[in-house]
């Protein structure tokens, strides 16, 4: 394996480390090192990221456009800027590849900087701010849709269009089967989100379940993923609705339970995403509202007009409105089956190999530079 690394850049989410893992996979498979600059918000997804070092960079996420905020995160990035460069220069890598968010943006400008080749990934159809920023001194922008809104039209021939990668976690299940639920069959729920994405569903689901008609509640079995401060309401709820629940704040076998359900409530996050056409599996999504760009509303928009699944705006679904639709889908069967047929048909499942592929290109050219 050769000493010196790719580095990965990431958010310490998992919409962010998901993607960067799926790629540090492919690497490490080519023989390639793999090293992993993040924040400290990774310890919740990162613990097991397969790359041989990881850093954590100081760094901030703007949240906020009041002068004081702006001015606080600005400063905590320049504070990361110089670790960044710091460590670059320590460990020499051969390319830098950023996965999106604030915290991507020291390690690839400093990359920028330094003469090291560089690369940024968008997950979503809407690039981000923070990618926006990056697309102006990235060497390749890689994209998961064609097209991707927001890119800056300077950059635009610098985009490759790859996909978004998936973990081989997530891959392990590409062949399961879907088996679409029968009149006498139990019904399998899947419901997961981000914390915000979490909390709307905790206040949500149970009213809407108990609505459901009761031949279809009593065959019911809801996997949910909740915050920690709402499980026992939520538990006590479902409890009172007499409905069967397994409720936890993070499933780390998620593609498992992804691959057992029969249908998925989610968010539309691009990793999201992704994973539910790799596994293919029949969801409704219901996009992050008053999001800055709207990326999981294009998100959701585009699976939903392959036929994958369904897209609801969090303001129309109210409990009623929810029991609706999910008396409707767990009464089609062959609905279902025909959403999951063609989420998985639009999976991008070469996306690793084609943006491990553009990382190697980039390696190979920062060697070429050394050797002159």
């Amino acid at each position: 394996m050769s000493d010196r690394p790719i580095l990965l850049a990431a958010g310490g989410t998992g919409g962010h480390l998901f993607p960067a893992a799926a790629l540090a996979q492919e690497l490490g498979r080519r023989g390639l090192a793999v090293e992993l600059a993040t924040d400290f918000r990774a310890e919740k997804y990162g613990g097991d990221f397969p790359a041989r070092a990881i850093h954590r960079i100081p760094s901030a996420t703007l949240t906020s456009r009041s002068p004081l905020a702006v001015l606080a995160t600005f400063s905590r990035l320049g504070i990361g800027f110089f670790g960044a460069l710091a460590l670059l220069r320590r460990i020499r890598p051969r390319a830098v590849i950023g996965f999106g968010g604030y915290p991507t943006l020291p390690p690839i400008i400093a990359a920028s900087l330094l003469g090291i080749p560089c690369a940024i990934h968008e997950q979503n159809a809407v690039m981000g701010r923070a990618n926006r920023l990056l697309a102006r001194v990235a060497n390749q922008i890689a994209v998961s849709f064609l097209p991707t809104k927001s890119i800056p039209t300077s950059a635009a021939a610098k985009v490759r269009l790859t996909g978004t990668p998936v973990r081989d976690a997530v891959l392990a299940f590409r062949d399961a089967p879907y088996t679409a639920p029968t009149s006498t069959s139990r019904l399998l729920l899947l419901v997961f989100g981000g914390s915000q994405g979490a909390r709307y569903f905790s206040e949500v689901m149970p009213d809407a379940l108990a609505r459901l008609p009761e031949a279809m509640r009593t065959r019911l079995t809801v996997v949910q993923q909740a915050r920690e401060e709402d499980l026992a309401a939520l538990r006590e709820a479902y409890r009172a609705g007499g409905i069967a629940a397994h409720l936890a704040p993070f499933f780390r076998d998620l593609p498992e339970r992804i691959a057992g359900a029969q249908l998925v409530i989610a968010r539309a996050g691009a990793s999201t995403v992704a994973e539910l056409m790799a596994i293919g599996r029949p969801c409704l999504l219901v996009p992050l509202p008053h999001a800055l760009d709207n990326d999981q509303l294009e998100n959701a928009t585009r699976l939903a007009d392959g036929g994958g699944g369904w897209c609801v705006a969090q303001r129309e679904l109210n409990p009623e409105r929810l029991a609706q639709e999910l008396a409707k889908l767990l009464a089609s069967p062959e609905l279902l089956a025909a959403a999951a047929a063609k989420a998985k048909a639009m999976a991008e499942v070469d996306a690793v190999a084609k943006l491990a592929d553009l990382a190697e290109e980039l390696g190979a050219r920062r060697l070429g530079k050394d050797k002159e």
